[in-house]
């Protein structure tokens, strides 16, 4: 007898779900706030990547950095960061921080930028403005991208992360980094615009309009007020 041929298996694909849009709310306990390179090393006028200058020179080239970083980036970083620990939102932050006192371990960038802040020194310290508490995560890196040399997206995965918030500096260089290898790996990422710093006024318009395809841009009083118009109020006992 001659059996007949099988039909061929027909395979169905569960449909499912996902955003059609960057411009949506964060949901507050899948969301992570990630501060990009505030620490001593390059916020702090004494720290060790102007060791090489005098202050005259520092101030000439560094000081519309500082004075930005004073009156709205470090005011802004710290309103979020209240508001994130408030709403149960992970802090995260992630530093330049060599895994040796020498920086063999750096990558072929940082030895040629000559950027080398040694382990556990107090250029790699967080700003004390926005100094981590003894549970927030904080992920030394040696390259722009904190996702290229540590594991934070594991981390982000494990902590069931689906929307990054990124703030820090620089807005062209580190955060801008983050922000497009984040979108890449799948998260819906919110930059608010004035937590974010970098050397010029040229240069901050000029970043922000280049990632504005990447991500989400807002304010941090609108963002402040979103995830606290988004967190559930506290149980009554």
């Amino acid at each position: 007898m001659t059996r007949a041929p099988l039909e061929p298996a027909k395979i169905t694909h569960p449909k499912i779900a996902h955003p059609t849009s960057r411009e949506i709310p964060v949901e507050p306990a899948h969301t992570a706030l990630l501060f990009v390179d505030v620490q001593n090393y390059n916020c702090l006028p004494d720290g060790g990547e102007y060791a090489h200058l005098d202050a005259r020179e520092r101030d000439a080239q560094y000081g519309r950095f500082f004075e930005t970083l004073r009156v709205t980036g470090i005011p802004n970083m710290a309103a979020l960061q209240r508001a994130a620990r408030r709403a149960g939102v992970e802090v995260l932050y992630t530093v330049i921080e060599s895994l040796t006192a020498d920086g063999r371990d750096r990558s072929l960038d940082y030895k040629i930028t000559g950027f080398n802040v040694p382990k556990g020194s107090f250029d790699a310290k967080v700003i004390a403005e926005l100094a981590p508490t003894v549970d927030e995560i904080v992920f030394p890196k040696t390259s722009s991208s904190v996702f290229i040399s540590t594991n934070i997206d594991y981390v982000l995965r494990n902590l069931s992360v689906r929307y990054l918030i990124i703030a820090g500096c620089l807005t062209d260089q580190c955060v801008d980094s983050a922000v497009r290898d984040a979108c890449d790996l799948g998260y819906l990422v919110t930059v608010p615009t004035d937590a974010c710093v970098t050397l010029t006024a040229e240069r901050q318009a000029s970043s922000l309009a280049n990632n504005r395809g990447y991500c989400r841009q807002v304010t941090t009083r609108a963002l402040v007020a979103e995830i606290e118009r988004l967190t559930p109020a506290p149980a009554h006992e």
